[in-house]
């Protein structure tokens, strides 16, 4: 069972949790393609013959000019004729059923718990909204910006601190997902935050 490392004002604690320690890389794999299409905006539209602008005048007579037979100008095989089978505006989400979201979700919190990666906050001690109040505390914890880091609290002053450090992204604790947990090397949570994600992957919290 993996272990979660927590920061107190102790010192460094850790916390096995409930989380799955095998990893089903094809689960991964089927909630980040669900979750970037659902990020698509599909707004790419091409048009066709019919709606290109052109006249709809026979270009050259059918035959005796020794040339291939055509109509207007607007054909697809001409410059700046229409596009045959281009895009037109569409809904690239799908549904995936909850379970496997969960499992998703579940996973990808294992997977940096057991690599020692996920790391639980009780208090930004000193942390009132600067960005270097944020880096002495990440200095002090041993975050020296060497990795990505994945910033998930609802601490409004702590996201406010770190937003602006190339090497730290934030959430709120709603926003926890899937793909953007696994596109950054670290997993930092406050422990509200900790708590809300094992409940959205179906898990329970201390072994």
């Amino acid at each position: 069972m993996p272990a979660v490392e927590v920061i107190t004002k102790e010192g460094r604690q850790t916390r096995e949790v409930g989380l799955p320690e095998e990893v089903n890389v094809h689960i991964l794999w089927e909630v980040v393609r669900w979750q970037l299409a659902k990020r698509r905006a599909g707004t790419a539209s091409t048009k066709t013959r019919g709606e290109v602008s052109f006249s709809g005048k026979k270009i050259w007579p059918q035959k005796g000019l020794g040339r291939a037979r055509h109509g207007d100008r607007g054909a697809p095989i001409f410059v700046r004729g229409g596009v045959a089978f281009g895009p037109k505006p569409r809904d690239y989400s799908y549904t995936l059923p909850k379970k496997v979201r969960r499992k998703g979700l579940a996973m990808a919190l294992g997977d940096r718990a057991r690599d020692g990666k996920l790391t639980v906050v009780e208090s930004f001690d000193g942390v009132q909204g600067k960005t270097k109040e944020f880096l002495a505390w990440a200095k002090a914890n041993g975050f020296d910006g060497s990795e990505r880091v994945l910033l998930v609290t609802a601490n409004e002053l702590v996201r406010r601190a770190a937003r602006n450090l190339p090497w730290v992204s934030v959430l709120e604790p709603e926003g926890i997902n899937v793909y953007d947990i696994l596109r950054h090397e670290r997993l930092v949570m406050d422990e509200p935050a900790f708590q809300l994600a094992l409940s959205r992957a179906g898990v329970g919290g201390e072994a």
